[in-house]
């Protein structure tokens, strides 16, 4: 099995895991919601629908994701999975957040309502947080163990990942455990003081925290699906080699682009040895290239163009690009 088949696999797990402990937990507050009348534990029902949404079209997502290149798609369909991952985003906040806010608000402005089987309440949202903290633990049991193998720290590797599906199933579940504790705020003061006010405001931070989670996974999928470059490092290790290469003479522009999960695709404009014929150069194209998917697994494409270091109009669009960096590399 290789490294990309075992990481499909591994996200494919805990896409799974949380779907169904969603859907489980997204029942069991419903009825809470309906027996209690607490406006928090319905906004939290929703919550867990809308996570149950998120994980379907993260399975879609991974799915479809994996369909080989043809003739309409020369180069895949590995954006799919950003897609599908940033209306996963959009399902968070329509259907959590959107929700959970209008329900607060209702509570907060509306006829007071009385509380009924509290007790109820706080057997569901403590079996929810055992069986969320389940769903947890496997996102960021996978989180960690791939921000190891790239040599990231865990910040870095969630801002660099170019699977939305971990992250998602991370945020949503850390999200999901913090909104328990908040309908469990919101309920123990109601109870306490006799005012709905407690659950509405509950209700209201619930849907607060499903649009920030909902923001910050639609921002890292929009930057995906706009194409987004490949790890720095890559790019400085792909500039190395090139730069090494003995029919190089510099590197006149060095472009790269996330086409999906471990796809990278590499746009090199160099500069050749003026002395080397059109047969060198062309043999020098295909073995840089070979070389640069050994060494670097996700990098599926390679262009190389060879271009005159001297071009004005080329120098300048580098330049305004990547600024003193480009300066480097027209060197």
């Amino acid at each position: 099995m290789t490294e990309e088949n075992e990481s499909d696999g591994e996200s494919t797990l805990t896409v799974v895991l949380a779907g169904g402990v969603n859907l489980l937990i997204a029942i069991m507050k419903l009825v809470a919601g309906v027996i209690t009348g607490s406006g928090a534990m319905l906004s939290e029902a929703a919550h867990s629908f809308a996570d149950t949404i998120t994980e379907v079209l993260l399975l879609t997502a991974l799915r479809t994701s994996e369909r080989p290149a043809d003739r309409k798609h020369p180069f895949g369909y590995g954006k799919e999975r950003y897609f599908w991952s940033l209306l996963a985003a959009v399902s968070i906040f329509a259907s959590g957040a959107v929700f959970s806010l209008f329900e607060g608000f209702s509570t907060v402005f509306g006829k007071p309502e009385e509380q009924t089987n509290v007790l109820v309440s706080y057997i569901v949202l403590a079996l929810s947080f055992v069986m969320e903290s389940t769903s947890w633990v496997q996102a960021v049991r996978q989180v960690r163990k791939d921000s190891a193998e790239a040599n990231q720290s865990i910040a870095e590797y969630l801002r660099l990942i170019d699977d939305p599906a971990p992250k998602t199933v991370l945020f949503e579940d850390s999200a999901a455990l913090l909104g328990l504790l908040i309908a469990f705020a919101g309920i123990g003061l109601h109870q306490l003081t006799g005012s709905s006010v407690w659950d509405g405001a509950a209700s209201i931070a619930i849907g607060v925290l499903l649009a920030v989670v909902a923001y910050l996974l639609g921002r890292t999928n929009r930057g995906l699906l706009i194409g987004r470059q490949a790890d720095p490092k890559m790019v400085r290790g792909i500039n190395d080699h090139l730069g090494a290469a003995p029919e190089i003479e510099a590197i006149v522009d060095l472009q790269t682009m996330l086409m999906g999960t471990d796809q990278v695709l590499v746009c090199a404009r160099v500069d050749f040895d003026d002395a080397l014929g059109a047969a060198d150069v062309e043999r020098a194209c295909v073995r840089l290239a070979e070389e640069l998917q050994t060494q670097f697994n996700d990098v599926t494409e390679v262009f190389i163009e060879p271009v005159p270091r001297t071009d004005p109009t080329l120098r300048a669009a580098v330049l305004a690009r990547y600024g003193e960096l480009g300066e480097t590399w027209g060197q």
